[in-house]
């Protein structure tokens, strides 16, 4: 008889011996204990993650959020290498407040923090400064464990809550109106609208007992948190600043004009500390920030500097657009920097076209347009708002060469544009005659960025009927507001707008 298994019944046999022992695992201790003993019970941690990542911001202030080194897409968008930290903040006071939670990702750890901050005290409130999944996560959990604590939000963001979570909390709601504060004791949190900053339902709080501004996603950075929570452990402008930049421009660069109202209100408090819920937290050098803020938001170059950007296929673009970023180099310019526009992430292409004052773009004609992936680059430009730049164009063609015009007309929508040279077109690859319109090119961008910042041209205030929408802030001018005009930064329809 042969002493062989058949592979089916060796399976069957391992599967229910698993089955055996899951039963034995899920029963404990109690499968051995002798008849009428009950099993020990488990005195360990509920999770594992530890408490490792909370620090002080303050004596009575606590930071509890956990960064995440895993995931590779911010909102499976954008690359993130180094990381990502979910930022959420607890007060402990007479009464205790939770400012924001995390991502789904993390909470494992995050409610090993907020267990061990609090350390044995009810939470009495969970404050919603913005609604986005990877800060309010957790929230439906944090409502079953403190079944006391009260919710203070905005409207829409409790109408956003209960979208994503399909919960009743009209009994433990507290609606903040903009300058609404409430009481912990000591600590006395003043609420501040910011609608589409980027979201809008987004409020920040403001602490008037230590002056820290609860920022929401304003102020903040992708990158893990390397075991420094505040800015001014780490080097920022040289490890994190093009994160911070790259995090504001494709996250918030769309709404300038809200962020500019925020740092109009922020002016009128006395902020000591901004405590964002990205990145690090601020407490030395505000107005640094904030100017890098104020640049982004009002759409002002950031540096007089050249950024080329190309997209070619067979190599005559590539070795044009090279001549032309070496050219402008050898006339004494050093801030220019060169990218590749298939091999680029557009992320990284929207934070320097924010940074760099000066944009060359070289692209060849591609099924008779501008090819593909240099398009989507400028239909990105467009959908961020960016203005106020210098451009230079370049096309090429084998045999009908088109690109340069149809750049043109996207980047004509784009407010406050204007072009340095004329459109250089070069036939397959440049020769001597291409080689002097880009010498020509060169010149043209040197003598502008030597002429310095462009000033901005004052225009007399036209008399005109605005409509402004409740929810975000956006502007509609005209006499009248269409019946059917929707909001075309938040959605909201025409009941939503006031006039003034």
């Amino acid at each position: 008889m042969s002493k062989e298994i058949p592979r089916r019944d060796f399976l069957k046999a391992a599967v229910a011996g698993a089955a055996g022992l899951a039963a034995m695992g899920a029963l404990g201790t109690t499968a051995f204990a002798e008849e009428g003993e009950k099993a020990p019970r488990f005195e360990g941690k509920p999770k594992f993650a530890g408490v490792g990542s909370v620090r002080n911001v303050t004596d009575d202030i606590f930071y509890v959020g956990v960064s995440d080194r895993r995931i590779e897409l911010f909102e499976n968008v954008y690359p993130i290498p180094r990381g990502v930290a979910y930022n959420a903040y607890v007060i402990l006071d007479e009464k205790t407040a939770l400012i924001d939670t995390v991502d789904r990702s993390v909470t494992g750890q995050f409610f090993e923090n907020l267990t061990a901050v609090l350390d044995g005290r009810d939470l009495d409130y969970l404050v919603v400064d913005h609604m986005e999944p990877d800060h309010s996560s957790a929230i439906s959990e944090v409502l079953v464990r403190y079944p006391g604590a009260k919710v203070v939000c905005t409207e829409l963001a409790a109408t956003i809550l209960n979208q994503f979570f399909h919960c009743d909390i009209s009994d433990r709601v507290i609606y903040a109106a903009e300058g609404d504060t409430l009481s912990l004791g000591r600590h006395t949190l003043t609420f501040v609208y910011a609608p589409m900053v980027h979201w809008p339902e987004v409020m920040m709080s403001f602490d008037s007992e230590t002056g820290i501004l609860f920022s929401a996603d304003a102020f903040g950075s992708f990158g893990a948190l390397n075991g420094n929570l505040f800015a001014d452990e780490v080097d920022f402008e040289k490890d994190w600043l093009p994160d911070a930049r790259r995090y504001y421009c494709n996250i918030v660069g769309k709404y300038g004009a809200q962020v500019q109202a925020v740092l109009q209100k922020a002016a009128t408090v006395p902020i000591q500390m901004l405590c964002p819920t990205h990145g690090p937290v601020w407490r030395r050098d505000l107005n640094w920030i904030l100017e890098k803020y104020d640049l982004w938001s009002s759409y002002t170059p950031e540096e007089q500097a050249v950024l080329v950007v190309y997209g070619s296929v067979y190599g005559g673009t590539e070795s044009a657009a090279n001549a032309v970023a070496a050219m402008i180099s050898q006339k004494g310019i050093e801030n220019v920097s060169v990218y590749d526009v298939s091999k680029t992430h557009v992320s990284e292409l929207i934070a320097e076209a924010f940074r760099c004052s000066h944009i060359v773009l070289a692209s060849i004609t591609y099924n008779m347009g501008v090819f593909t992936p240099m398009k989507n680059f400028l239909l990105d430009l467009e959908a961020h708002n960016l203005q106020n730049r210098s451009f230079s164009l370049l096309e090429n063609g084998s045999w009908s060469p088109a690109a340069g015009k149809q750049m043109q007309s996207i980047l004509d929508r784009l407010p406050g544009v204007s072009y340095t040279g004329k459109i250089v077109t070069i036939l397959s690859s440049p020769d001597d005659d291409d080689y002097a319109d880009l010498a020509a090119m060169a010149d043209a961008v040197v003598a502008s960025l030597q002429a310095g910042p462009v000033a901005a041209v004052e225009k007399e205030p036209a008399e005109v009927t605005r409509w402004v929408c409740s929810l975000c802030g956006y502007v509609y001018e005209g006499d009248e507001l269409p019946e059917d005009y929707k909001c075309p930064l938040c959605g909201a329809g025409a009941d939503k707008f006031e006039k003034q």
